[in-house]
């Protein structure tokens, strides 16, 4: 009987060992944290022992430390190394190649014709139908042919009337969407 106890109670042992030692008795906290010695298995590392006084002196180079195999005069970084001339190899394509293409300068004449053109018929003529017609941009064609405010507002007005029709076609569901999402907006 006792050995079939025996036999139970070892069965339900810990044959492992836990991932950290037990805790002080009458406490639950771990033992303390003790990092390894940086300097210990530094290559780098220059050891200096004094037998007499049983001291050692440990002295690692920092890391920002010149090194005699990178001078400015023969870097051993390809960035420090200065520049060499173009190549005549071919490049790949630009990833957008409208962004480094600036518009023409757009000359004077060209202007006073933005100017009549805008002031005749905003509605036909706007920054960007102009902006197109010029080769420059909206911005540009705002600065320019600026529209009074009262003409200004009379436009938008109008675009937002036109909007608002559109706006009224929508479902309903459409209409919810859009105004959590403008809601959401709001929060940001």
């Amino acid at each position: 009987m006792q050995r079939q106890f025996c036999v139970q109670a070892l069965s339900f042992m810990r044959s492992y060992a836990t991932r950290y030692p037990r805790p002080k008795p009458g406490t639950s906290e771990r033992p303390p944290y003790r990092a390894p010695d940086p300097l210990v298995n530094n290559p780098k590392a220059a050891v200096t022992t004094l037998p007499d006084e049983e001291l050692t002196f440990i002295h690692r180079p920092p890391p920002t430390s010149p090194s005699p195999f990178s001078l400015t005069t023969n870097p051993a970084s390809p960035l420090l190394r200065p520049r060499t001339k173009p190549t005549d190899n071919a490049l790949p394509p630009l990833s957008r190649p409208n962004e480094r293409l600036q518009p023409e300068r757009v000359s004077e004449a060209d202007i006073e014709k933005i100017k009549k053109l805008r002031r005749g018929n905003p509605e036909k003529y706007s920054r960007g139908t102009l902006a197109k017609m010029f080769g420059c941009t909206q911005t540009f064609v705002g600065l320019v042919a600026a529209l009074k405010s009262s003409k200004r507002k009379s436009l938008l007005k109008k675009r937002e009337a036109g909007h608002q029709l559109e706006r009224e076609k929508w479902s309903e569901r459409h209409a919810l969407v859009k105004a959590i999402r403008a809601k959401r907006r709001e929060l940001w």
